[in-house]
């Protein structure tokens, strides 16, 4: 969403996420999804922690009154100007990265937003095309996806699915495990803030388009994902948001 109260910068129009999250709201309201989930770069970046906090309590206000039970992907703008703590309880939150079972699926939420040596962004201490995902966590996912024994999805910011700066630096890595997993079944990710896909030995990587992208409602992109008894992933997605369907 990228959302601050600051004029448009190229194709970003800033303060339009709240118009575009209340028409995006009121689709969730009539479908009453579980959950909600949204993937990275809540808020965008600020002069100050006292303006970047006010932008966080702003949409999260806004966020929180939809359905469904609410977890927020760390993305980069998330932790530009405020440190993964301050962001975290601003969203009333303990943890960046962590799973979750439902109705007979195991899913995954990751955070990317660490240095190559490791230490986690904040407070602009990082260079945007360095993201990495560390050895603790690696340790972590590969023990939670061993346990999980149940079709798997996995959410994060930055992408998995390329070798350049919008990639996770260690992507390969990444997809060793979900792949080794033999769990995973569809990952999804923002960051380059258009719509994207590929399949990967056998795995769904799919970008979705950042609803900061362009002004007016016309220009809106959130999506529902249904799953199927059957195992079938169908992504509806609304205005600039591709639709895509898995058997």
């Amino acid at each position: 969403m990228h959302y601050a109260n600051k004029p448009a910068r190229g194709t970003r129009y800033y303060r339009e996420s709240l118009d575009k999250l209340a028409e995006a709201g009121a689709a969730f309201v009539k479908q009453k999804p579980s959950h909600l989930i949204e993937l990275g770069d809540f808020i965008d970046s600020a002069d100050s922690v006292a303006e970047e906090k006010n932008h966080l309590k702003i949409i999260q206000t806004k966020f929180a009154e939809l359905p469904g039970r609410k977890h927020y992907v760390l993305g980069n703008h998330c932790v530009h100007t405020l440190t993964k703590a301050e962001f975290l309880h601003g969203v009333e939150r303990e943890k960046s990265f962590y799973s979750f079972d439902e109705a007979g699926y195991h899913f995954v939420i990751l955070d990317a937003c660490f240095r190559s040596d490791g230490v986690p962004y904040q407070r602009k201490n990082f260079e945007w095309t360095d993201p990495n995902i560390p050895v603790g966590q690696l340790e972590w996912l590969a023990a939670d996806l061993r346990k999980a024994n149940r079709p798997t999805i996995v959410f994060v910011h930055q992408r998995l699915d390329l070798s350049n700066h919008y990639a996770v630096k260690n992507a390969a890595a990444v997809r060793k495990i979900l792949e080794s997993s033999g769990v995973v079944k569809a990952v999804f990710q923002g960051h380059s803030h258009k719509n994207d896909y590929r399949e990967i030995n056998g795995i769904h990587y799919t970008t979705l388009v950042a609803m900061v992208e362009g002004s007016g409602a016309e220009n809106n992109s959130y999506s529902l994902l249904d799953i199927f008894a059957d195992g079938t992933l169908a992504l509806s997605g609304f205005r600039q948001q591709k639709n895509y369907r898995w058997e």
